[in-house]
């Protein structure tokens, strides 16, 4: 299980690598010569673990054992946050959310394609944060402040959308990871609402988990999801 996050207190920003069987837990605070400030995306694939740092503007490249290997990308970055990648394609997806595009990348780091500017119509964004490719090779996008759920086929082009700002049950308050499952419903995290709900792809809710609270069940601002 592998996890970026921010504890308190000076060089306790880290990547945190969980071996389950082992009931150890890893902890990697360097990329080279910067010391993680703000790690936010993380994602492993068969071979390979990418970090994005959303205040050093960059994305690492560590190997499954927490080694570090390289920075991903010579390309600038405003503030860079969710990450997917396909294997099979050898491409990663990048939130930038200051700068309210989706980047794509090649395996070598080049970039291949961009999308967004700052709006509410579909291809555009307010604040992208979390992503999630599906077995399809859609990907879907958090929309963060515009309160929606955006759809994306694998060339860019758009898809779908679904979600709009409310307190009732299938709205957003404050949408945080996504994911699908292999049937295809998404799952939505609300970081106000401290639960999930459950979408088919056409925006129907199906089901919500989780209340406020520290008991079995319960969540307090739950931020990344992941099936």
């Amino acid at each position: 299980i592998y996890g970026a996050g921010r504890i308190t207190g000076k060089n306790n920003h880290a990547l945190f690598i969980y071996d389950v069987g082992k009931n150890s837990v890893q902890k990697i605070s360097r990329a080279g010569n910067d010391n993680l400030e703000s790690p936010i995306g993380v994602i492993a694939g068969a071979e390979r673990i990418f970090v994005s740092d959303s205040a050093l503007r960059k994305i690492f490249v560590y190997d499954l054992r927490g080694r570090f290997l390289k920075t991903f990308t010579d390309h600038p970055l405003a503030r860079p946050t969710g990450l997917a990648f396909d294997e099979k394609l050898r491409k990663l997806y990048v939130a930038d959310t200051a700068a309210h595009q989706v980047l794509v990348f090649g395996d070598d780091g080049a970039l291949q394609k961009a999308w967004g500017s700052r709006g509410s119509g579909p291809g555009q964004f307010n604040y992208p944060t979390h992503l999630w490719l599906d077995r399809d090779g859609s990907l879907l996008v958090v929309d963060s402040m515009n309160y929606r759920v955006q759809i994306f086929r694998s060339d860019g082009g758009f898809a779908g959308e679904f979600g709009h700002q409310g307190d009732a049950s299938g709205e957003f308050a404050s949408p945080k990871g996504v994911a699908a499952d292999s049937d295809g419903h998404v799952y939505l995290v609300d970081a106000l609402f401290d639960s999930v709900q459950i979408f088919d792809r056409q925006g129907q809710l199906l089901l919500t988990f989780g209340e406020r609270g520290a008991g079995p069940g319960q969540f307090w601002l739950p931020a990344g999801i992941f099936v």
